[in-house]
Order: C-alpha cells, then sequence, then structure tokens
C-alpha cells in the first residue's frame, strides 16, 4: 500500500500547518483528498461579496489540488459547506464554476448547509477528492 504524503498550500497552508498542525491535503497512491478550502487570501482575508468568495474558494482549492499533483480533471467528488443559506447566488456560481473548470464531466457533489465555518466570515468551504488516473 502506498504511504500517505502530505502537502501544505504554499501561503496559508504553511501557516496552518504551523497554527493548527493539519495538512490541506493528502496523496495515497492515484488518490488526493483535500481539506476544507475556503475563499480567503493568503492573510485569511474574506471578501465581503459572496461570489467573489466562492470563486476564491475555488481558486484555493486548485491550489491546493495542484501542491497534490492533481488537477480539476481529476476532481470525481466535491463536498461544499454554506453558512447562510442558499440564496441563487450560492448555486449559479458554484454551478457556472463547475462548467468552466471541469467541462468534460460532472463529478458526484454533496452541498450542506452549516451554522460556522472556521473563520467567523467565511461562509463556504470546498473539500475535493480527485483520482489521477
Amino acid at each position: 500500500m502506498a504511504q500517505p504524503e502530505y502537502f501544505a498550500t504554499p501561503g496559508y497552508g504553511d501557516a496552518m500547518r504551523e497554527r493548527l498542525h493539519y495538512s490541506q491535503a493528502v496523496r495515497i497512491g492515484d488518490r488526493v483528498e483535500t481539506s476544507g478550502q475556503g475563499g480567503w487570501s493568503d492573510q485569511f482575508e474574506i471578501p465581503e461579496d459572496l461570489e467573489e468568495e466562492i470563486e476564491r474558494a475555488f481558486h484555493n482549492l486548485e491550489r491546493t489540488l495542484a501542491t497534490a499533483g492533481a488537477d480539476w480533471t481529476h476532481v470525481v467528488h466535491l463536498n461544499s459547506y454554506h453558512v447562510g443559506g442558499f440564496p441563487a447566488v450560492v448555486n449559479e456560481t458554484m454551478v457556472r464554476l463547475f462548467r468552466k473548470l471541469m467541462p468534460d464531466h460532472a463529478p458526484i457533489w454533496t452541498q450542506l448547509g452549516v451554522e460556522a465555518l472556521g473563520l467567523p466570515a467565511m461562509r463556504i468551504e470546498i473539500r475535493a477528492t480527485a483520482v489521477i488516473a
């Protein structure tokens, strides 16, 4: 069995590994799992605009996948966690980005409403599973 290999996204991932002792991604063989990625900057600033926060979360997930040698073509499963319910902009933005980033496949997706996330201003967090074939 392949040994787990852990990754920290340069910038915020290095900071979180130091502060909270966790990794942003793990690769075991051809499988990559990520921790939840929020719409933060490397300084953990959250945009006021919800659409921008969602776009940043996707960007951060892309950065994290790349640290483990994966990209959007490898993503097979997503979980998204949402604070504040599901106004139309949530699904509109999520689906627009799914179609843009994964035009040749539709991954499985679980969408959950939650009371709170890791930073007080966060309204979205996304985690992924990727399989590198």
